[in-house]
């Protein structure tokens, strides 16, 4: 897989192209990968899928904090582990919000020469939103390219979508998250250094740097693996505001204690995955009662390996 950060730097011909925003590329949106990936596999041209950074919701709407599910990188591993052979991440501004679709799309089949288009069930581009499906096929006749329109997907009755994985991580959700996004839900960032607390009561614990744009699951204790330079490691993680500690605490950390690991990761990637939720956060009356309850919570971690 290929990623370019910018829809200039890439001259195609003929290319199968897919176009939105791909948050989670969770199961609706591999719903209309699936068959763009197999056709162009089949046909012998690239299967290319272009979308946008930052969300052109946070552009014209403003900053939402909790809003992304995956970063660009992220995004763009998962669309390459889907099948797509080349991502562009084009920036999307004011600017770009303001070109008419029909010369967007004039654009598009300059630098890509695509002959079909997928996309989803509610998908619109150019200014004021006018490039809609309407307006999309009518074009495909004169820009000569094929219009493949999705529709929308469900999962026991839920439409998959990238707001409602926010809504089941805002609840603690993971579980359910990760049957809508077909994989799980991780975060990923730089371990930095925290007080040294969980290390002086034997418990040590890495401490995850998050822009506050990215979507944490709700305050509480949660069974996780740590990948840190591609090993994988059984954890526990606290999302929240140590209540026993810092009272005074709005901002969530993301703390983790890796099983039976003692290494230096300081400044290092990691990349947490959440697979189940132990309980809530609280407040405890003392360190004693703390650390009683984290060994517990490292027990109930411990038989959910075992289990799996």
């Amino acid at each position: 897989m290929q990623h370019y950060t910018s829809l200039q730097d890439v001259q195609l011909n003929n290319a199968w192209l897919t176009i939105g925003s791909f948050d989670g590329v969770h199961l609706g949106h591999q719903k209309i990968l699936e068959p763009l990936t197999a056709g162009a596999a089949q046909a012998g041209t690239p299967a290319v899928a272009l979308t946008f950074y930052p969300h052109p919701s946070l552009v014209l709407r403003g900053p939402q904090s909790g809003y992304y599910l995956t970063t660009p990188e992220e995004r763009a591993r998962l669309l390459g582990e889907a099948g797509v052979d080349i991502v562009i991440t084009h920036p999307f501004s004011v600017e770009v919000a303001r070109i008419p679709a029909e010369d967007f799309l004039r654009s598009l089949k300059a630098h890509l020469g695509f002959t079909q288009l997928w996309v989803g069930y509610d998908f619109a581009l150019g200014r004021h939103r006018e490039g809609d499906i309407a307006t999309l096929e009518k074009l495909s006749r004169e820009l000569d390219y094929q219009l493949h329109q999705i529709p929308p997907y469900e999962l026991d009755s839920v439409l998959v979508s990238s707001t409602r994985i926010r809504e089941l991580l805002g609840k603690g959700d993971v579980q359910a998250a990760e049957a809508l996004l077909g994989h799980q839900y991780s975060l990923g960032g730089i371990v930095l250094k925290g007080d040294g607390r969980g290390r002086t009561i034997g418990i040590p614990t890495a401490n995850l740097s998050l822009a506050i744009e990215y979507a944490i699951p709700k305050k509480g204790v949660y069974v996780t693996q740590a990948q840190i330079n591609g090993e994988v490691y059984p954890a526990i993680t606290n999302v929240g505001v140590r209540p026993t500690f810092d009272a005074q605490r709005e901002q969530p950390l993301v703390e983790t204690h890796i099983l039976d690991f003692d290494g230096d990761i300081y400044g290092k990637e990691m990349s947490l995955a959440f697979l189940a939720r132990l309980r809530d956060e609280q407040r405890f009356d003392g360190v004693d009662a703390l650390v009683a309850q984290i060994n517990q919570d490292i027990e109930q971690a411990r038989e959910y390996f075992e289990s799996v």
